[in-house]
């Protein structure tokens, strides 16, 4: 299997784990296996609902730590593509840690803290897979000068930070203190849950116009990068779906259903602004004019003309 097809099944395989991740946790299916790695001592299958789920969770997670193994090891043996060698053995790293904090939370009894961390690193894993996936994918040119600019690590680092404070929303349980959006505006409603809630919620609007506005900077300011213009337009998609999704989530005093598809569809936008990112540090894009003109057209060809 080639270095571009493993990365981008990883990617998927990843995405998929930390929704399903999010499905163990809103249905409290988190003890569903009080041991570890086996689940009352079997394989499976179980034919109870929340050790299935639970094992089937740890059996995608070990799918993907294969995928992530995998991927690291190709990419340093065959370096096809030195800037995802980086990336790819990040994440090799970092699985081990993910697969410690999962014991951990297991023989914790899901505490919040080994909740959150264990949630947490896996969307920094989610992260890094999702590079090494764009930087098997793009194309193989040297850019002038690599690099990012700020407006872009803002937007990938206040998407990570709005995920980890959505989790933590959840773990807290402060899913349903607020039965109204944006606001909370419910007589005698106060204390630290609905605190958590409203910092999540002031979060996600200053999240979501950097996200926006790297979004719209990309679309206008890199039309040489090929895939930068379809990835600002699923970022700015996904990014209207989680807010509405949110919304109703709120209203609706946070059904399991609904939360799970407002993490599917924070960590899908997760993907897009962190590929977004990706793209445009790989091509050094913000270090480049606004709009590259390709050669004998636009004005200077008029010009040229006109004085011949």
């Amino acid at each position: 299997m080639t270095l571009r097809a493993l990365a981008v099944a990883t990617a998927v395989a990843t995405y998929a784990l930390v929704v399903l991740g999010s499905t163990v946790r809103v249905t409290e299916s988190g003890m569903g296996c009080p041991g570890w790695p086996l689940c009352y001592g079997q394989l499976g299958p179980i034919d109870r609902f929340h050790a299935l789920l639970e094992q089937s969770h740890r059996y995608l997670a070990a799918a993907v730590t294969i995928g992530v193994v995998a991927t690291a090891l190709i990419a340093l043996r065959r370096r096809p593509r030195p800037v995802a060698t980086r990336p790819a053995l990040a994440g090799a790293g970092l699985i081990v840690v993910q697969i410690v904090l999962g014991a951990v939370t297991v023989f914790a009894h899901n505490a919040p803290p080994t909740v959150a961390a264990h949630l947490v690193t896996g969307l920094v894993l989610l992260s890094l897979v999702t590079v090494t996936a764009v930087a098997a994918l793009a194309p193989h040119e040297e850019a002038p000068a690599r690099g990012l600019g700020p407006l872009g690590w803002w937007a990938t680092g206040g998407a990570l930070l709005l995920l980890v404070s959505g989790s933590l929303v959840v773990d807290g349980g402060a899913s349903a203190t607020c039965p109204s959006w944006p606001g909370c505006p419910v007589a005698g409603v106060a204390g630290p849950l609905v605190a958590l809630q409203l910092v999540h919620r002031g979060l996600g609007l200053a999240a979501g116009t950097a996200m926006l506005a790297f979004s719209v900077r990309a679309w206008r300011r890199w039309p040489a990068t090929r895939g930068a213009r379809p990835l600002a337009a699923a970022t700015v998609a996904l990014l209207a779906a989680t807010g509405a999704i949110g919304a109703v989530t709120g209203l609706l005093r946070a059904p399991e259903v609904w939360q799970d598809a407002h993490l599917a569809a924070a960590a899908a936008t997760l993907v897009a602004v962190g590929a977004l990112a990706s793209l445009g540090w790989l091509a050094g894009a913000d270090g480049r004019p606004a709009v590259e003109r390709p050669r004998g057209s636009g004005e200077g060809a008029s010009a040229s003309s006109a004085a011949r």
